[in-house]
């Protein structure tokens, strides 16, 4: 069964909705900021990626709700919203409820509400702890709300693989509706993890970068890259059936075609430096897509996260998962913009990698002008490039080796 995107929708770190986001994304636009609060004066990472402008009544949420519950379930219904308006999805209406899911994660959940508490059980005692507190911290809660806003009874799922929750949310997703069991659902990642807690945690394993100028902090596949830029933010995606999607008349946006999943089986949080387990997952998911390397135009959103071993080791993914062909690839990296968004990037950049090929532009890698000789593909540095794209994959790689890759092709 054929599977089809048909809404979209976004809360970053530029721009909160997806004519912003494409708008900045193909301008290059930074949305990495200093960070200004005198509580993370002594933490080791002075920039990150946050969510601007965001107001919760825009996306109906009711007041008592924005002041209770976590900011990444906040930006996970925000974002659905946005993807289940563009979408015209009506449960009860043109979809069946029993046949309307959600397979929506988190990497981390509620970060700033076990922060709050635990601070609270720490000085006031365990009375002082909110009845909320599970409800409001645990991952899967933001499927739950997005199900529950929906009427979206179908299967409901949580993945939470780190950095590749979206990506795997997304790719199940599609093989859900590809084997039957449902004709929508709605998927995607959330996190809010910019609190002291996580820019200390992430910090002393030496992840972040300690650039302090926001310009030269994101540096993925550049020579001069030491880490990655924590962000926040949530996408979203409305995967349907082709044939349901085909008989109420929606519009289609693109064709999820391919899906790979591995383990690198290698180290808690280092990849497999020679890449073999990458490209496993990127291979699968472009053999199911039909790629051809003689006829297509292949675009690839990568992980480039600026880390060293990330940048190095998805560079010999892409070679071994290409060959011959890995250097007409036109591959990007959209965290030099966003930051890393953990458990939402992967469905932040299926986003991107969609529009990239809905528009045949594909966004920069900004801030890649020194470009690592052993990162050696057409990493698109700089400005965008116009190009004839037949075939998009967003990939995504999470602590744990978790890996996953997503592709998409237009509807003719």
């Amino acid at each position: 069964m054929r599977v089809v995107v048909t809404g979209m929708g976004i809360i970053s770190p530029i721009g909160n909705d997806i004519r912003t986001y494409w708008k900045n994304l193909v301008g290059g636009v930074c949305g990495i900021t200093k960070i200004e609060d005198p509580l993370y004066d002594e933490l080791p990472s002075k920039v990150w990626g946050l969510v601007k402008d965001f107001n919760p009544d825009e996306f109906g949420i009711e007041p008592a709700m924005a002041r209770k519950q976590d900011k990444f379930a906040l930006y996970a219904i925000a974002a659905a919203k946005q993807a289940v308006d563009q979408s015209g999805i009506v449960s009860g209406g043109n979809v069946d409820p029993s046949r309307f899911g959600v397979y929506f994660g988190s990497g981390i959940g509620g970060f700033e509400t076990i922060r709050r508490d635990s601070v609270k059980m720490e000085n006031d005692g365990p009375k002082w702890v909110s009845p909320h507190f599970v409800p409001t911290m645990i991952p899967n809660i933001a499927a739950g709300y997005i199900a529950i806003r929906n009427n979206a009874q179908g299967p409901c799922f949580s993945i939470s693989t780190a950095c590749a929750t979206g990506t795997h949310c997304i790719g199940e997703a599609y093989r859900a509706i590809k084997h039957g069991y449902a004709d929508v659902i709605i998927t995607g990642g959330a996190e809010a993890p910019c609190v002291p807690m996580s820019v200390a945690a992430f910090g002393n394993m030496k992840a972040l970068t300690k650039e302090t100028d926001p310009l030269r902090a994101s540096l993925p596949f550049n020579v001069d890259r030491g880490g990655f830029v924590l962000a926040e933010g949530a996408g979203a995606l409305v995967l349907e059936s082709y044939n349901h999607a085909v008989k109420r008349g929606a519009t289609i946006l693109a064709e999820v075609c391919g899906f790979g999943s591995t383990c690198d089986a290698y180290h808690v949080t280092a990849p497999r430096p020679d890449g073999s387990t990458q490209a496993a997952a990127v291979k699968a998911a472009l053999k199911e897509a039909g790629y051809c390397g003689r006829r297509d135009v292949l675009h690839i959103n990568s992980h480039g996260t600026g880390t060293p071993l990330n940048d190095s080791s998805e560079t010999n993914a892409f070679h071994i998962a290409l060959g011959r062909n890995a250097g007409k690839a036109i591959i990007n990296s959209t965290k030099s913009m966003t930051g890393h968004m953990l458990g939402a990037a992967g469905a932040a950049e299926a986003i991107a990698a969609i529009l990239a090929l809905k528009e045949g532009v594909v966004p920069p890698t900004i801030g890649l002008d020194r470009q690592d000789p052993v990162c050696d593909l057409n990493y698109t540095p700089l400005k965008a490039v116009k190009a004839p794209l037949t075939i998009a994959v967003s990939d995504s790689l999470g602590f744990g080796g978790h890996n996953s890759c997503v592709a998409f092709r237009k509807v003719e």
